[in-house]
């Protein structure tokens, strides 16, 4: 039997890339979104969730494990960017972000477990980036989330060991997706002591979204994952220096990896 494999954040982007991947390697293959009557030309179901909403996230989940009576595969992808002067950064966007990209997130893992534990398997795959291993002048919020998350799944494992349900993070780096288009962008205020640097990134940052490679190399590395016995606890897709960005964070002294960080958005 095909594994049954639920993606949130799944009608565009990097979840709906995944799951188009997913499904031509044969796996069923549901995807969510707040507004599922927009997408009726997915190759796959897509099923209303809204990860900031509990009742949605278990009405979604019954959802699918009353049609498949099965669950193997959750892959927490739904998310949103953010960028800004951290001070600038309304506090009602900040607690919206980490809603989302953190605290949602959590939501649907409990949903899900309780039947993951009586079926004894399951794998969570948890779509974390990159910008989560480090502050990011103007994505410090974003960073936060998904760096929040990262930390998360190391606990969570540890905990779920004796259940026989597995968690990873998949983190991407900069690839060519819509992503900007739902970003909240604080923004470039005309009086901000930020103005110059912050729409320098701001326009560094679209660049390198625009110019980026291919999706399709995370969703190939989700299906490793979900092909991999014992996941490790992480794992990062991205051009050479992205994931070499990490290893430098890890070897270099804090001021030496940070004026890397100064010069590389030229601030």
């Amino acid at each position: 039997m095909s594994k049954v494999i639920l993606i949130t954040g799944g009608s565009s982007g990097i979840g709906k890339c995944i799951g188009e991947f997913l499904i031509s390697k044969g796996y069923k293959v549901y995807g969510t979104s707040r507004n599922p009557e927009k997408y009726k030309n997915s190759i796959f179901p897509i099923v209303a969730l809204d990860v900031n909403e509990v009742f949605s996230i278990t009405k979604a989940i019954n959802e699918v494990i009353a049609k498949e009576n099965c669950l193997d595969v959750l892959i927490n992808n739904a998310g949103v960017g953010i960028t800004g002067p951290i001070e600038e950064i309304p506090e009602a966007q900040i607690q919206h972000n980490f809603n989302t990209n953190f605290f949602g997130p959590i939501n649907v893992i409990k949903a899900v477990l309780p039947f993951m534990r009586k079926q004894n398997s399951g794998l969570i795959i948890n779509i974390t980036s990159i910008a989560g291993y480090m502050g990011l002048p103007y994505r410090g919020i974003y960073s936060a989330s998904k760096g929040a998350l990262e930390i998360l799944t190391e606990a969570f494992r540890m905990e779920l060991k004796d259940f026989n349900i597995h968690m990873t993070n998949v983190a991407p780096g900069d690839f060519a997706t819509n992503i900007a288009a739902g970003r909240f962008h604080a923004p470039v205020k005309e009086n901000s002591p930020y103005k110059e640097k912050y729409g320098k990134v701001l326009t560094a940052i679209d660049e390198e979204v625009n110019n980026s490679g291919n999706p399709v190399a995370v969703a190939k590395k989700v299906f490793k994952v979900i092909n991999t016995e014992k996941p490790k606890i992480h794992y990062k897709v991205g051009d050479f220096m992205q994931k070499f960005s990490i290893i430098l964070k890890f070897i270099l002294p804090d001021k030496t990896y940070e004026k890397l960080l100064l010069n590389h958005y030229k601030l």
